[in-house]
This record gives structure tokens, sequence and C-alpha cells, in this order.
């Protein structure tokens, strides 16, 4: 049987990547892929508040090269869409109603963007990112990076869902790039006393048995500095992972090994 990771917000930590990866295994010393039949999927956010975001997006290109045919899959996170609207927009304002300023570089800022990041991301890195998926399904797991359920605006499917992104990814509209980011960026819907409710639903209409998803650090939900943090956690009445376990703040790079539902 295939073993299924997943791993997420590595946020420009190539290095915590690099070592999580060979103690699960799945590269060896200098850092191929070792992984022998095993599935890994990366759950987004390379990129933003730590020093080499590229570095990680060359790291994992280079993994997939090495990997048998999708042994390694890759989904966007709200970063991925924060530095493709920078590369692709900079400092354009988006139209809105009201009077304050909003732009992708302003953002970017905000949010942790690396100057190096954007010298040095390439035609092929943006070609590349722009057609990896929203949502997977593995091992029924539904797997996604941000915990929210905005999914659904996109459609009822997951074909749908990836299909209806993509489409918005290759526009040239910043108000529909803003959009993106915007359902992106939300979160938390799966905590609290309806969250194992909005899990379910989400797993009824989508598929899987446990949602897995980063973006929201666990240590936060926990209440607990990030580096006490040793592994993912699981709430929402069994019905949520949470894997983010905050790689910028101190806290590890998790690589989760998903058991078969």
């Amino acid at each position: 049987m295939t073993s299924v990771y997943a791993v997420s917000d590595i946020h420009g930590h190539p290095e915590k990547l690099q070592a999580s990866l060979h103690a699960a295994g799945l590269t060896d010393a200098d850092g191929n892929w070792s992984g022998a039949d095993a599935r890994l999927w990366f759950l987004g956010d390379f990129f933003d508040r730590g020093p080499d975001g590229i570095g990680v997006l060359r790291f994992v290109r280079k993994l997939i090269e090495q990997a048998p045919d999708d042994a390694i899959r890759v989904l966007l996170g709200n970063h991925e869409i924060l530095a493709l609207g920078m590369h692709k927009f900079g400092d354009t304002f988006v139209p809105h109603e009201g009077i304050t300023t909003r732009s992708f570089e302003r953002s970017w800022v905000l949010n942790g963007g690396q100057d190096r990041d954007q010298e040095l991301l390439t035609d092929d890195d943006v070609e590349w990112l722009l057609d990896r998926p929203m949502l997977g399904l593995d091992a029924g797991h539904l797997l996604m990076h941000s915990d929210t359920a905005e999914y659904v605006e996109w459609g009822d499917t997951i074909d749908q869902i990836n299909a209806a992104a993509s489409a918005d990814l290759h526009s040239d509209d910043i108000v529909v790039w803003w959009e993106v980011w915007r359902r992106m960026t939300s979160r938390y819907a799966f905590r609290g006393p309806g969250g194992s409710r909005v899990a379910s639903i989400l797993l009824q209409h989508l598929g899987g048995h446990r949602i897995v998803h980063g973006h929201s650090i666990i240590a936060d939900q926990l209440g607990i500095d990030p580096a006490n943090l040793t592994e993912p956690l699981t709430y929402a009445d069994g019905l949520v992972l949470g894997i983010d376990g905050g790689a910028f703040d101190g806290g590890p790079c998790l690589v989760v090994e998903l058991e078969q539902l």
C-alpha cells in the first residue's frame, strides 16, 4: 500500500523542509528523492516570511523531476497567489468601493514578501505555479491549503473548483485575482462549536473522510509556543487535521504521514 504524506507552509525555509523530508525517509542525505512508491503532497505557501521561498520552489521542482510521475503533488496556497499577484500586478490599484488603497504590492509587503523571491522568479516558474490545483483527494483525505469553506464558491466538485480557479488565475483581471487572494486568506471555518458541521458538509460535497489543511498555525490554536509543537492537530470531532507547524515562527516543518481512511 502506498504511503501518503503531506507538508505545508514552508515559508522560505528550505533547510527545515529538507531535514523533515530526510527524517521521514522521503529524501536521502543529499536531498534527493528516496521515497520509493510513497506519495507526497505540498499544501502551499512556499513563499514569504522566510528568507528563501525561491529556494523552496527550486528544491520541490527538483524532487518532482526525480520522483516517479505523480508521486509529488503541489497545491496552491494563498502566498503563491500573493507572490504571483505581486509579480503580475505590482502596485496597481485594485478597484473597489471605499477610500483605502489596496494593491498586491501592499499586501505582499504586509505579509512578509521577500524581494529576492520576486527577483529570481522566472516565467517558467510562473507558468508552472499557475497550473497547480487548489484541492486534492488521496487516501480518504480532502487536501487543501486554507481552512476555509470558500473553495465551494468556485464549484460543486474538486474538478470544477480546480478548473474555475485555474481560469481565474489565467485571466488578466486584477479584480478577479484579488477575489482569489481574498478567498484563500480566509480561515478558521472548522473551529468552534459549528466547525465539525462545516467540515462534515464540505466532505459530503467534495469527498473524503477527513480534511487536511495548512494556513493556520497549530500552536496558535493550542495557545503554545510553535517551538514546542511536535505533531499535527486533529480537531472538529476528528474530521480535520491541521499540519501548519509555524516553520517561519520557530516551529517545525511537519511532514505528516496520513492514515488510510
